[in-house]
């Protein structure tokens, strides 16, 4: 009973021990370019390829640190260890009895310190390594095995300048005996041993990393930025980077390339409060409403200026002027097609023609005899006197004219020049036609709306009289300008809709 309070005391006095090595301020890790020298001892776990039993190894290790993060090292070890088959370095057939047999060790490696400046740094491993075996009676020529090795391990600094260290190596190694009386293995495989050992490494040269509060790698005695956040990148004086200026260090900032000016989070990530993708500290608008469209600033763009921002805006194209509703949509109250903001007579009767002001337009005599005729005639277009030139009284009624026709793009219309009796029947004939291309000149000429294709000229001389040519007012009848519509379905439809307007 007694023997096993004593084996517990002991193992809790290690892992005491252990517990304060591990929490105790890092007093001398060295950085700078220096040297380390120590003794180490280890085991070798031989692969079963190789012709030795598991044994011992002791030996020592010379190193040069460029800096803190890497350094190059030689080392150099000694074992004695008993072959398991006889004479040789390989396991082979048929087996023999084991031999004593001394091994030297020597090789070098690259190695790097994978958190210089912390009590606990681990560091990786690799380079060549070579077994010699000494020559005896069972050896009477020279036998190695030799390869890479890689390994791993980790650096404890408990006092300035001392380190212990503890690692695992695998020697990769071939076999090559040298020796005409031990043939070498069939095939070239490799084997992998592992080695475990611990030691002690003393340093000199280069200068104490001292104590590092903060862990960002910079001692107290050289850190001008002593209270850097865990995780942070610093610069040489041991303050924190921050590449993109936002506040929150590299290392720790989880969006680094954050634009100038934008607020962030915690995190180092920008905000945008409103959800528009400009972020917060570059908006301009920071409250612009969601889903409106925003420029570059973050302010929301309005490209018909009805007041709705595009995004929002269910009707985008509204006329400069009109009201609309929330969605931006255009107002018609008094239904006559002109919006409101625009239509300078709003409350116009429903069903009313209007005109682009939206006020009520009135309809023409002439207007109602071309939807019930299919044309207009007209008497009071004059022109001097046996010529066809138009006399200025004729425009009125010939604008009168223009503006019912213009209503109806699609029309074609046949513009035809009728006389009395008086005069040759060829004078009349070639006079009628020059003034209907003159009355039809003019329409088209004041009426840009018109489409000259759908509109032609005719003569017909006192052919086609409508009164008799004996009297001065049956005369005066037949000299005539008639507008004659000749796709008349365009007029049949304008009726039919007016019909089904009146019946509303």
């Amino acid at each position: 009973m007694k023997k096993q309070v004593t084996r517990n005391s002991r193992r809790l006095g290690l892992f005491v021990v252990m517990g304060l090595l591990l929490t105790a301020p890092c007093l001398g890790q060295v950085s700078g370019p220096h040297l380390t020298v120590g003794p180490h001892v280890g085991y070798a776990n031989w692969s079963r390829d190789v012709n030795l039993e598991n044994g011992w190894q002791y030996g020592g290790r010379l190193g040069l640190w460029i800096n803190g993060y890497l350094g190059i090292e030689g080392n150099y070890g000694v074992m004695s260890a008993k072959t398991l088959h006889g004479g040789r370095n390989w396991v082979g057939r048929p087996e023999a009895a084991g031999v004593d047999q001394d091994l030297t060790l020597y090789g070098g490696n690259l190695i790097v310190n994978l958190a210089p400046g912390q009590v606990v740094s681990p560091f990786l491993l690799g380079g060549y390594q070579e077994g010699h075996y000494d020559k005896n009676t069972a050896w009477p020529e020279e036998t190695f095995m030799n390869g890479p090795q890689i390994g791993a391990g980790l650096l404890l600094w408990p006092l300035s300048r001392v380190a212990l260290r503890a690692e695992v190596r695998d020697w990769i190694w071939s076999f090559d005996s040298h020796n005409a009386q031990l043939p070498d293995p069939p095939g070239d495989e490799l084997t992998h041993n592992l080695v475990y050992s611990v030691g002690i490494d003393f340093a000199a040269g280069g200068w104490l990393a001292g104590k590092d509060s903060d862990q960002d790698g910079v001692a107290d005695r050289r850190d001008q930025c002593p209270d850097t956040p865990l995780g942070a990148r610093v610069d040489s004086r041991g303050c924190p980077i921050d590449s993109d200026g936002d506040g929150i260090a590299d290392g720790i900032d989880r969006c680094a390339g954050t634009p100038r000016g934008a607020l962030v989070d915690a995190s180092g990530c920008p905000k945008d409060s409103d959800g528009d993708k400009v972020f917060d500290g570059i908006d301009v608008c920071p409250d612009t409403p969601a889903g409106a469209s925003v420029d570059a600033k973050g302010c929301p763009t309005d490209a018909d200026r009805d007041g709705v921002y595009d995004g929002l805006d269910k009707c985008a194209n509204t006329p400069t002027g009109a009201k609309v509703d929330a969605t931006g949509c255009p107002i018609d109250s008094d239904g006559d097609g002109v919006y409101d903001g625009i239509d300078k007579c709003p409350n116009t009767p429903a069903n009313a023609r209007v005109d682009v002001d939206g006020c009520p337009i009135v309809i023409s005599e002439k207007e109602v005899e071309l939807l019930d005729t299919g044309k207009i005639t007209v008497h009071n277009v004059n022109f001097d006197t046996a010529k066809w030139t138009l006399r200025p009284e004729s425009f009125a009624v010939l604008d009168e004219i223009g503006r019912v026709l213009i209503q109806w793009p699609d029309l074609k219309v046949e513009i035809g020049g009728h006389c009395d009796s008086r005069g040759s029947d060829q004078m009349n004939q070639e006079l009628s036609e020059k003034r209907a291309s003159a009355v039809r000149e003019y329409i088209i000429s004041t009426f840009p709306q018109i489409r000259p294709e759908q509109y032609t000229a005719a003569g017909y001389g006192e052919s086609q009289p409508i009164a008799d040519n004996t009297t001065v007012t049956g005369m005066a009848k037949n000299r005539r300008v008639e507008f004659k519509v000749l796709n008349t379905e365009v007029l049949k439809k304008e009726r039919e809709r007016r019909q089904m307007l009146q019946k509303k």
